[in-house]
């Protein structure tokens, strides 16, 4: 008994300094657009924060600028007329935590759903770097402003997932006007678009799509892995809308990464808010492209005089779309490793490749 009540004081002092600790930590830390040359910083931790600002992501912290110091509130406003995208570094004075945040919707003039996807929980207890894994929707549409923040970003790869005929009435300058490098596949826009009834779509096409996707788009998706594993550069990927192919393509990567399922969720469903449509299809004309299947959906849509509207990734009963893609994993392979390594080529030792290059 005397051991223990000698030891009591001690275990006390020891969960009072973890729970401090844990309370210390920087938590949920978000970077928004105030205005074209202002960001909002805003995050929580019980203890006095540093806040930098830098113009690319993998900055050293000695090399930011110091934006405000010992800041109580966790909510900061930063001026930014750098043309650069803005990286934020948050720094706790209590234990000396080193955070990064950076917006994750880019703020481009007629570009649609282009984000990034750093800053998610991750395996190991570590983050997804930031500034290295883009998706979005198509880009016919970028001024030359945006192309001039987008080749800021030094993207090496530019992976497009769209059918040929998507390609055709939508086409992507993104390597020509940045140096990125362009990889497609050509497959008929029929085996997407030919098999929605509608405009709208029919649910149950959407479904089966997205059990489909994760063989015939395999690949790819393949080739977003191969790039990614060779860690040389940021790379982006992209589809039509930056939801359906991408938001599959980017849960498998999330997936690798050791992201939580809910989180991956959460990132998909962003999609709706994000997604500006005007922007991912040029105006068409009747006759434009005879025989474009794809050119064909879109009239449709522009006959109907509805202004084009992004709708919520749920399925007639409440289920997110991407849910099918998991539970096809689950029923053909037995699991995300399974058929990481069985059908994209992603075996074990890739995974922790990955995880070594984009997580921090």
């Amino acid at each position: 008994m005397t051991m223990l009540r000698c030891a009591w004081p001690l275990l006390t002092s020891v969960i009072a300094c973890l729970a401090t600790s844990a309370l210390a930590a920087i938590d949920a830390p978000d970077v928004e657009r105030a205005a074209p040359d202002q960001i909002i910083v805003r995050w929580k931790s019980s203890d006095a924060v540093d806040v930098f600002l830098a113009a690319r992501p993998d900055a050293p912290i000695g090399k930011a600028r110091l934006a405000a110091r010992a800041d109580r509130d966790g909510l900061y406003k930063a001026d930014w007329t750098d043309p650069a995208r803005p990286y934020v570094i948050l720094r706790d004075e209590g234990d000396g935590q080193v955070v990064r945040a950076a917006e994750r919707l880019l703020t481009l003039d007629r570009g649609s759903n282009f984000r990034d996807v750093g800053g998610y929980p991750a395996a190991g207890g570590k983050h997804v770097r930031w500034g290295l894994i883009y998706r979005t929707a198509a880009m016919p549409m970028l001024d030359d402003a945006d192309y001039r923040y987008i080749g800021g970003l030094r993207i090496r790869e530019d992976i497009d997932l769209r059918s040929s005929e998507e390609r055709v009435i939508a086409p992507d300058h993104l390597g020509e006007r940045t140096g990125a490098r362009y990889f497609a596949i050509d497959y008929p826009g029929s085996t997407i678009f030919g098999r929605l009834a509608t405009p709208a779509g029919t649910q149950g096409g959407t479904v089966d799509l997205y059990r489909e996707w994760l063989t015939s788009l395999a690949p790819q998706y393949r080739e977003i892995f191969r790039e990614l594993l060779k860690g040389e550069g940021a790379v982006a990927y992209h589809c039509s809308a930056g939801q359906d192919r991408t938001g599959l393509a980017t849960a498998l990567v999330l997936l690798a990464l050791g992201v939580p399922r809910d989180v991956i969720f959460e990132d998909y469903h962003l999609s709706t808010a994000d997604r500006r449509p005007e922007n991912e299809i040029p105006p068409l004309k009747p006759g434009q492209y005879p025989g474009n299947v794809v050119a064909d959906f879109y009239l449709k849509l522009q006959a109907a005089g509805a202004p084009l509207k992004a709708r919520p990734l749920f399925d007639a009963h409440g289920q997110a779309y991407l849910q099918h893609s998991l539970d096809e994993i689950d029923a053909r392979w037995g699991s995300v490793d399974v058929y990481l390594d069985q059908v994209l080529g992603v075996d074990q030792a890739k995974i922790a490749r990955l995880r070594a290059l984009y997580l921090e």
